[in-house]
């Protein structure tokens, strides 16, 4: 009897034994489990130890709860016609709190997110030109978000975050584009070019305005001085008894020599001074006196002629 009962008691340990250790059941840090006991939803069961009965519990399904990434590429039309892909990349999560509604209520959460990212996008980016699109990229994330909070939420996701992050147009777009942008460059610096040698000419008229004003009245001065030292020579001569027709000879004649002078230091100069004979500025100065003398007496015969009439009239008055 002993030794029939000792195989069938061993038999019923161990049968024991794996009922208790299949009823035993772990589940790991942002991971969920849910029970159902006869096809029915029964429980959820978070990170830790946990027990199930036999036979009547099963593990009906394993939820990830850590944050996931979708990415979508979607082609659409922009306003102005051109063809373009738009990456979306969303990070979603299933909501702890929510685990029933995102087992049970949805069967495909991939499908479902990445139909609401072709709507949005198909949507916000015709309404755009496609310099647009690169401007106001948030916006059409933040549209994406929104919608997909509105929707996703009901059936126990949430939304973390929605990116735009790529931008695709044609590679012939990319070329036009790239040679527009290089043409608007050469224009700019075309302009600044021209800016930079406006401000050359101005600046350089200005500092040849400048000099010959100043070139001017260094002409000017000398010439005052010039003057003022004839007439301070011509004052010096009159006060040792040289009249002032004889001191201006005088100091024409030693001009006229200083001048021959200077112009002998220069053995390569091209100049001529004529007339060249010693008695030529006298006779220049005698000349002009000589002109200013009979334009004198020329004045003073014209104004005789015509008081004439009046002198007559005068006469035959008295």
């Amino acid at each position: 009897m002993t030794e029939f009962i000792s195989p069938f008691f061993f038999v019923l340990v161990l049968a024991l034994a794996y009922l208790i250790l299949t009823s035993l059941f772990t589940v790991k840090q942002q991971t969920a489990y849910l029970i159902e006991r006869f096809g029915k939803f029964q429980s959820v069961r978070q990170a830790g130890l946990h027990f199930k009965y036999p036979v009547l519990d099963r593990i009906a399904g394993k939820v990830n709860l850590k944050i996931q990434q979708l990415d979508v590429p979607v082609e659409t039309k922009t306003l102005d016609d051109v063809f373009v892909r738009v990456k979306v990349s969303v990070q979603f999560k299933i909501l702890s709190e929510k685990i029933y509604d995102a087992w049970y209520r949805l069967q495909n959460p991939h499908d479902q997110i990445t139909s609401y990212i072709f709507d949005v996008v198909r949507a916000q980016v015709p309404k755009m030109k496609l310099d647009d699109v690169f401007v106001r990229k948030d916006d059409i994330a933040k549209a994406i978000r929104r919608e997909l909070e509105e929707s996703m939420n009901e059936y126990g996701y949430g939304i973390v975050k929605a990116l735009v992050t790529d931008i695709d147009p044609a590679q012939e777009v990319k070329n036009a584009m790239n040679r527009i942008n290089a043409a608007e460059r050469i224009k700019v610096a075309a302009e600044y070019e021209g800016e930079a040698e406006r401000i050359r000419i101005v600046a350089k008229a200005t500092a040849e305005a400048e000099s010959k004003r100043l070139q001017g009245q260094g002409i000017a001065d000398q010439r005052r001085e010039i003057a003022r030292g004839l007439e301070e020579s011509v004052d010096v001569l009159n006060r040792v008894g040289i009249n002032s027709q004889e001191a201006s000879a005088l100091i024409i004649v030693t001009q006229h020599y200083d001048t021959l002078q200077s112009l002998g230091e220069h053995a390569n100069s091209n100049l001529i001074l004529l007339p060249n004979t010693p008695n030529a500025g006298s006779d220049m100065l005698t000349d002009m006196i000589a002109s200013f003398h009979t334009s004198q007496r020329l004045g003073e015969a014209m104004k005789l002629e015509n008081n004439q009439p009046k002198i007559k009239k005068e006469l035959k008055e008295k």
